[in-house]
């Protein structure tokens, strides 16, 4: 009697996958190291940096998204409604050029799968 093979579980599915397209489903050994090394988070600065976190501020990711890279609120306005985005500064902890900017760089987003989420950026 021939057996087909039994298929491989999501995870590792997810894995091959990412690897064929050329992402990185790891990081990398550097990476690793660099982001041990961030010991606090960035320090604001600039003249325009305010505070805004009174702010009632909204997403379009879900409450598993790992990229809460952006955000946006609307507040009053003399002249109407006025509507504030936020932008993560991700270079104010990971330096352009390092281990975690290239990991970035290759894959440009987190990848959701049913058996995972491979994360763009690592998670400290």
């Amino acid at each position: 009697m021939n057996h087909a093979p039994m298929p491989a579980p999501l995870g590792a599915i997810a894995h091959r996958v990412m690897l064929e397209r050329g992402l990185q489903p790891e990081f990398s050994q550097d990476a690793k190291a660099e982001l041990a090394a961030i010991t606090r988070p960035a320090s604001p600065s600039g003249p325009d940096v305010r505070d805004l976190r009174e702010l009632l501020w909204c997403s379009i990711d879900n409450d598993d998204s790992r990229d809460l890279d952006q955000l946006s609120v609307a507040v009053s306005a003399d002249d109407g409604v006025r509507i504030l985005v936020a932008i993560a500064d991700v270079d104010a902890l990971v330096a352009i050029g390092s281990a975690i900017d290239a990991h970035a760089a290759t894959n440009t987003t987190s990848v959701y799968t049913a058996a995972g989420i491979f994360p763009m950026l690592p998670e400290k």
